[in-house]
């Protein structure tokens, strides 16, 4: 028997992540998520398209666009089954809502379809299954953002399958890392974001971040935090708690609305204790005046999105504090090259002729992915594994995990670029 697979995004790019999968003796396919990604000009760019009558369920692993922003697609005249942890369903709605806002004269739905899939959802806690004719599908916790999962499906013939979506070993204070625990899968496709390199420890990474942010009020600055509203921001602001928490500390955006969430679903969130906290002991921007305000004092930390200035509060904030070499700008998310945030760190403005920022620049790598390591400690646990299909990733990430496992682990490896479509004789 075949395994089909099908990538409609997400083959050897990171983002827009989109595969289809299904036995040959089956009529429709599981679609793992169906995600966007973005242009050099900012415009939403889609997966590939699949009729929707092909289309057993949706499964989604997380409520980051990438993984779910281009899921309203199938609600415009159909009623597509499909499944999302509880906390993933409620943040996927807030995130979409706001792409919807940011990018709608782009995209091919509006917020009626967007509605439709709400309505058409089902929900689960980490750890239940689901049972869909003939597959069983178990929910796995993947450690990236709260909420977020890996399913294991089951065919009726036996065969295992395991789809990860983005991944994390390490425990934050947000959520906590995959647990090493031998899964049984014959087929993995997994992502390979970093697959070509280690992040450094997290511990070392906090603290650089903590004596930085200490230093610069110290001396009469303030600080900007860009960060992305959903996990990144609250990951700084459980942070702060736990090692600043008499700092004059403001959070402002969707990073406000996530922490409510997050202090809402709490059994989703590792050290929701510390996110308690920060919600106690900081202060949430609830409008314009009160922007004017801290940005006219010393001392503040603001906590606000986008994380890679591409708009939001974020870019209010920078544009006045930028001319006072006192203050500091630490970016804690990754940067993509086209982004106002990586202009930043490679040129010293945040547009194109833009004035130069005086203020101090740093960035720390708080990535909520899994590195190359850690990716391949991953795959070494596993049990009985086939073949690994690769994908979310560059090139360079792909093919150095890739061959990393076929040579220490004897386990073949697949790269699918986008339209590719896989027969797996298994």
């Amino acid at each position: 028997m075949r395994l089909e697979l099908l990538t409609l995004g997400g083959g050897r790019e990171v983002g827009r992540a989109a595969i289809a999968v299904k036995r040959d003796v089956d009529e429709q396919y599981l679609l793992f998520d169906y995600g966007v990604s973005f242009d050099i000009d900012d415009k939403p760019l889609l997966p590939l398209t699949i009729a929707p009558k092909k289309v057993k369920a949706i499964l989604v692993t997380h409520s980051h666009l990438d993984h779910v922003g281009a899921a309203p697609l199938f609600y415009v005249s159909s009623k597509v089954p499909i499944f999302m942890s509880r906390f993933t369903a409620i943040t996927a709605r807030l995130m979409i809502e706001d792409f919807l806002k940011l990018s709608g004269y782009y995209l091919p739905f509006e917020y009626e379809e967007l509605n439709n899939m709400m309505k058409a959802v089902s929900t689960f806690n980490l750890g239940e299954r689901i049972d869909l004719d003939s597959v069983s599908v178990d929910t796995i916790n993947a450690g990236h953002i709260p909420g977020s999962t890996m399913y294991r499906v089951e065919f009726k013939d036996g065969l295992r399958l395991l789809y990860t979506g983005d991944i994390n070993l390490i425990d934050t204070r947000t959520v906590k890392g995959i647990e090493l625990n031998g899964i049984d899968a014959d087929v993995v496709i997994m992502e390979s974001t970093y697959g070509s390199y280690d992040h450094p420890p997290r511990e070392k990474v906090e603290n650089m971040f903590v004596e930085t942010v200490r230093s610069v009020i110290d001396d009469g600055g303030s600080v900007l935090v860009p960060a992305f509203s959903l996990g990144r921001s609250q990951e700084i602001l459980a942070l702060l708690a736990e090692r600043i928490p008499d700092a004059n500390v403001y959070y402002d955006g969707m990073a406000r609305d996530v922490l409510e969430l997050m202090l809402l679903y709490k059994e989703f969130v590792n050290r929701h204790d510390l996110l308690e906290k920060a919600g106690r002991v900081f202060v949430a921007v609830k409008d314009s005046g009160m922007r004017k305000k801290i940005v006219k004092e010393k001392g503040n930390i603001i906590v606000a999105p986008a994380g890679m200035l591409k708009g939001g509060p974020a870019l209010y904030y920078i544009k006045r504090m930028q001319d006072n070499p006192k203050n500091a700008v630490i970016l804690v998310s990754y940067q993509a090259p086209s982004s106002p945030g990586r202009k930043l760190l490679t040129e010293g403005v945040i547009e194109e002729g833009g004035p130069r920022v005086k203020a101090k620049v740093f960035w720390f790598d708080f990535s909520s992915h899994a590195g190359a390591s850690d990716l391949f400690r991953f795959v070494k646990s596993l049990k009985s594994v086939r073949r690994v299909v690769l994908i979310h990733g560059s090139d360079d990430s792909v093919y150095s995990l890739g061959y990393r496992i076929r040579e220490e682990l004897g386990i073949d490896f697949i790269a699918p670029s986008n339209g590719e479509s896989i027969a797996l004789d298994l």
